[in-house]
């Protein structure tokens, strides 16, 4: 590792160091049995599919019978249109190299994608992804969906973000507790069947979000996959949910992930252990 890469590297962990030590005490709570009462799904892998292990997956969506993804990283961060039979990235456009590309999602005819600690995010030519403006926001970005109205924006902490799609102004602000008890580090997100699922950072959970209510209805837990139980690089986690509503196809894969999966959800079970 030259100079400049060792910088990079002690850069970047002094900016993800409170992220990650609150992902810590999150999981510390979890491991306690908070939130007992949400039911548990799990899975049931339905295809498998290649992903770039050089992608650190911070966006994910599925559209026109391709996904788009964002990855993260200063002076790695891009957004790409990838085909899902073999994970080949078909085009590509790199963010800043300054910046820390986060989620990413599609609405009218343009992609909008944010950053994380910069409050800087862009607007891309949906069919061409060339850039065609910037914009500013308040506090961190980490996620984005849309539910055919409005955006829906995730920055770390346990309250959603919807806003407005053109002005990106909030419209009203969705308040996240499991049990009765705020659920922080809502990461990846995608609305799926009039719910809103979220990855939660540094575990192998999804939650289920009621959008109204802002209750959790239940957690998805992918741990069964490969990727969370043989682990190498700490940072690759699960983080990445895609929808295909015409084929009904739910997909899950994480930060440098070998593998993008279809899944199927399981029969709730009780949540105590």
């Amino acid at each position: 590792m030259d100079a400049s890469a060792e910088e990079t590297g002690l850069t970047q962990f002094a900016r993800m160091a409170p992220r990650l030590a609150a992902a810590i005490l999150l999981a510390c709570a979890w491991s306690t049995s908070a939130f007992a009462a949400v039911p548990v799904q799990g899975i049931q892998v339905k295809a498998t599919y290649p992903h770039d292990t050089g992608a650190y997956t911070e966006g994910l969506f599925y559209l026109n019978g391709v996904l788009f993804e964002s990855t993260g990283r200063e002076g790695q961060s891009n957004i790409r249109k990838v085909r899902l039979k073999d994970g080949a990235v078909l085009q590509s456009q790199a963010i800043q190299r300054d910046m820390f590309g986060e989620g990413v999602v599609n609405w009218g005819d343009e992609l909008i994608s944010l950053t994380w600690r910069d409050g800087v995010g862009f607007r891309w030519d949906l069919k061409t992804m060339t850039l065609k403006s910037s914009f500013a926001y308040p506090g961190e970005g980490w996620a984005l969906t849309q539910d055919g109205t409005h955006l829906i924006m995730s920055d770390g902490t346990p309250v959603l973000r919807v806003l407005d799609p053109k002005s990106f102004k909030i419209v009203r602000r969705i308040k996240v507790t499991a049990d009765g008890k705020p659920v922080a580090n809502l990461n990846e997100l995608e609305w799926v069947k009039g719910e809103i699922l979220a990855n939660i950072w540094m575990t192998n959970l999804i939650a289920r979000i009621d959008p109204k209510s802002g209750t959790v209805k239940g957690w998805i837990d992918l741990g069964s996959l490969p990727e969370t139980r043989t682990r190498m690089d700490p940072d690759a986690v699960l983080n990445g949910i895609a929808y295909d509503k015409a084929g009904d196809r739910l997909f899950v894969t994480g930060k440098n992930w070998p593998h993008l999966y279809e899944i199927k959800l399981t029969a709730p079970k009780d949540a105590r252990r």
